[in-house]
């Protein structure tokens, strides 16, 4: 079960002191100690060790904040845009790829939203014809610290005043408190990263189980969200086609087909570096034990044909329930996509695209069939392990 983040320590630039987000936070961690530093670049550069404790950083974000998606080259992108707001996950999940990445161990928070939000603005009024998707579940789980940032209660209004752009809060935990004072009528989406449980026990064992998060997908559903679901991982295990037929099923006793905007299949893969950093750190993970094969972009994959077998089955169980549920591959070759689907379904139209269309679709679905009042955050009440988690 997932247990909330509480640092041991606040680690709190200078530059960042005085934004009111810093203050916030502040507030909620009353008894806390607080260490003031210049930056947080230059105290890592400095120490020879770091403390083994949790230490939360207050930091001020000096780039950009909003990102296209890197992508993989000689591989499909979707072309998704991330809103980078905080670095680091507490979850720790053992084919995490932000263990080789970051060169910052401790959860970090940016707090300078006067800064964010002047440049979603000018980005979003500059391209009035582009639809932008945001995600802020790049560097870090989206609401694994909501509870500390309260994030989404003042990303959330902003996005529903947005025409030509859609908020997407991509997590594997039941953080949804914050969210359901909302009625975001399908302009904000909320997604869950999936896996079987035996996968979650022993891969993710810092997250909540599969029926907890399909439950806070249920109660998100209820109350207006968009709901998205990523199998990626998937892994390949002994029994895997039980596992992950079960966990499809599961969705749609969970949630309404017409307010998935889309499930996303993406095979494990991981850069070879990561390969000693998982067998130190996850000794009791399995994932470094299966055939890999270096792919297009470098990283390491499963042989190809055990990739397209896997999509095919997914694909499958997934349309024997929601025939009409957006599907697409994550940095995946038009080939694999044709294997995976019989078609080449990207010869419609390219995969933004289509993800916009689903955006729009969904939309329109759940507003036509919802009665007045029905998403109201008053209706059902929260169940009591979402409280307490």
């Amino acid at each position: 079960m997932h247990r909330l983040f509480f640092p041991e320590e606040i680690w709190l630039e200078d530059r960042a002191a005085e934004q009111r987000m810093t203050q916030q936070i502040l507030n909620r961690l009353p008894e806390v100690p607080v260490r003031r530093i210049e930056n947080i670049g230059g105290e890592l550069a400095r120490r020879n060790a770091l403390p083994q404790k949790r230490v939360l950083v207050l930091a001020r974000q000096d780039g950009r904040f909003l990102k296209p998606c890197p992508g993989t080259r000689n591989y499909v992108c979707c072309g998704y845009y991330f809103l980078n707001l905080a670095t680091n996950c507490d979850i720790n999940c053992s084919y995490c790829i932000l263990q080789g990445y970051l060169n910052n161990p401790y959860m970090t928070v940016y707090t300078n939203l006067g800064d964010l939000f002047t440049e979603l603005e000018t980005v979003l009024r500059a391209h009035r014809s582009h639809f932008y998707r945001i995600g802020t579940g790049e560097l870090t789980d989206s609401l694994t610290i909501d509870h500390l940032t309260h994030y989404s209660e003042v990303l959330i209004p902003f996005f529903l005043r947005q025409p030509n752009a859609i908020l997407d809060l991509k997590t594997k935990t039941v953080q949804i408190q914050n969210l359901l004072q909302f009625e975001p009528k399908g302009k904000v989406i909320v997604s869950w990263s999936l896996n079987p449980d035996e996968l979650i026990a022993r891969e993710e064992p810092n997250a909540p189980c599969l029926q907890d998060r399909l439950e806070a997908a249920r109660v998100c559903a209820e109350r207006g969200y968009l709901i998205g679901f990523h199998f990626d991982p998937l892994i390949h295990y002994p029994g895997w086609e039980e596992g992950y037929r079960e966990a499809v099923r599961e969705i749609f006793r969970h949630v309404p087909s017409r307010q998935i905007v889309w499930i996303s299949l993406g095979a494990l893969r991981y850069p070879a570096e990561m390969d000693r950093i998982v067998r130190e750190r996850h000794p009791e993970s399995r994932i470094v034990l299966g055939e890999m094969f270096p792919g297009k972009d470098g990283k390491l994959r499963y042989f190809r044909p055990i990739r397209e077998k896997m999509f095919r089955r997914m694909v499958q169980w997934i349309r024997e329930s929601g025939k009409d549920v957006r599907i697409y591959l994550c940095m995946e070759s038009p080939e694999v996509w044709r294997a995976a689907f019989g078609k080449q379904p990207l010869a419609e139209c390219g995969l933004p695209r289509q993800l916009d269309t689903s955006v729009f679709t969904c939309q329109g679905l759940l507003l036509d069939s919802t009665e007045p009042g029905q998403n109201s955050p008053r209706g059902r009440a929260l169940p009591h392990h979402f409280e307490s988690s």
